[in-house]
């Protein structure tokens, strides 16, 4: 009885023998990129060029790469001064080393190395870390900005200034939209609507990517309201005759508003004055250091300054999340809410 062979689209003998279905396009390629954020990508970029540069000077390859030679580079990482700091990078540099060779290979269709071990050099490096109490095993956290330290920021700084309204804006919507500095530098004028109950603010939250319009009310002490900071800040870049655009631009020290930057000759910076989710860090850090503080003060400063005291308030894990922009489970917000609840929910006491 001869064999009967039901041929469907599906069907080997249909099938082109190169395998489309594991082909991107340039184009999507490219989509796949911009789905990355630019400080990770920049990250990744520096990461690959070091990795290249290290198998090139012992004559192995980068491209692709064999789990021999992550290993190998991993321990290297380990032991090697990085030229910056003079000592070797953390533990959480080097996942991120890691991670940028794979994104790598990925990208290039091309069999992503295996790491298991590379990961043991490194946890037997943690354990290293931990056992001699080194800095870099211990967890680096920015200073939370809670709202006595915040106060004494804004009092810190000259409001009467243009760039002293914006450092103040800043200072207090990155505080009460609980947003990350690449989220504040991204804000338009138009984000930022003023109502009969406080302001309306569109932040585009890049870790989720969605738009979150969160509500700010109006604030008790005219010192520390976010309401009547941002009316003086738009009062102000109105009368530089800057009525749209950008809410946080580039001043100087003279107050000019977004002056040219040039660098060996070439333009540099946004053209619109926009200010770079480095400098909105800077403002924060700077404000720090004019209030006299000591410690680690970051733009996540603002963000896990609010966490910690709407926590302390009595707010719920998941109210806080959804107004911050944390993602429903966040490690990082739990953290933030075992800090609040240190000593307000405290198991030990009473026992």
């Amino acid at each position: 009885m001869s064999e009967v062979v039901i041929r469907t689209a599906a069907s080997p003998e249909t099938v082109s023998p190169v395998d489309t279905d594991r082909q991107l396009t340039a184009a999507a390629r490219q989509a796949v990129a911009d789905g990355i954020p630019d400080s990770t990508r920049r990250a990744y970029s520096a990461d690959m060029t070091a990795f290249t540069a290290w198998c090139a000077s012992v004559g192995r390859r980068p491209l692709p790469a064999t789990a021999e030679t992550l290993t190998e580079y991993v321990a290297h990482l380990s032991l090697t001064p990085s030229p910056r700091t003079g000592r070797p990078l953390a533990p959480a540099t080097i996942e991120r080393v890691l991670a940028a060779i794979r994104t790598t290979h990925k990208a290039a269709d091309l069999p992503t190395p295996e790491t298991k071990g590379a990961r043991k050099v490194l946890s037997g490096y943690r354990q290293r870390l931990a056992v001699t109490k080194a800095r870099a095993a211990l967890p680096r956290k920015a200073a939370p900005a809670t709202p006595d330290a915040l106060g004494e920021m804004l009092a810190a700084l000259d409001r009467d200034t243009l760039i002293g309204k914006r450092d103040a804006v800043l200072l207090l919507l990155g505080y009460a939209c609980a947003a990350r500095v690449s989220e504040l530098a991204a804000l338009d004028q138009a984000d930022a609507v003023e109502t009969e109950d406080g302001l309306l603010v569109s932040v585009y939250r890049r870790k989720l990517k969605r738009h979150d319009e969160v509500a700010v009310p109006y604030g008790s002490n005219p010192a520390t309201c976010p309401v009547r900071a941002v009316r003086a800040l738009l009062a102000a870049l109105a009368a530089e005759g800057r009525t749209a655009g950008p809410l946080f631009v580039r001043v100087d020290r003279h107050g000019r508003v977004a002056p040219t930057m040039n660098r060996h000759g070439k333009a540099i910076g946004d053209a619109s004055g926009r200010i770079t989710p480095t400098a909105a860090s800077a403002v924060v850090t700077r404000a720090a250091l004019l209030a006299g503080f000591e410690g680690q003060w970051t733009g996540h400063s603002l963000r896990r300054g609010f966490a910690t005291a709407a926590r302390r308030a009595g707010h719920t894990v998941e109210r806080i999340g959804r107004h911050g922009g944390w993602a429903d489970g966040s490690r990082a917000l739990l953290g933030y809410m075992e800090e609040g609840d240190r000593w307000e929910r405290n198991p030990v006491a009473g026992l």
